[in-house]
């Protein structure tokens, strides 16, 4: 957008907006009207928007939750046995360290 146009837009937007004066007068004429709703109804709004952002979700297939627990079942066998192997060096290595210094 060229300077001109922003200008031009600043403009129509000053123009559209009312004068400072009437807005103080409206602020003081303003009753508190506006309460804020109950809890029943604000538990209720907050079940009716949780509902709608649910129907947003793009939930997997079952053959995706399917793929993706085998994957996460493989990956906890592999490490395990990684866990294990070296678990089992290390006490291997401690017990031939042990023997070396004749304390096992």
């Amino acid at each position: 957008m060229s300077e001109n146009e922003k200008l031009e837009q600043a403009a129509d937007t000053a123009a559209d907006k009312p004068a400072k004066t009437e807005k103080t007068e409206k602020k003081k004429d303003a009753k508190p009207a506006d309460k804020k709703p109950g809890v029943f109804a604000r538990i209720g709004k907050w079940f009716k928007d949780m509902k709608g952002e649910l129907k947003k979700v793009q939930w997997p297939t079952g053959k995706q939750t399917l793929n993706n627990t085998v994957i996460v079942i493989v990956c906890c066998i592999i490490v395990g046995i990684f866990i294990w192997l070296f678990d089992a060096l290390a006490g291997a290595v401690i017990t031939a360290l042990l023997d070396l210094f004749g304390k096992g």
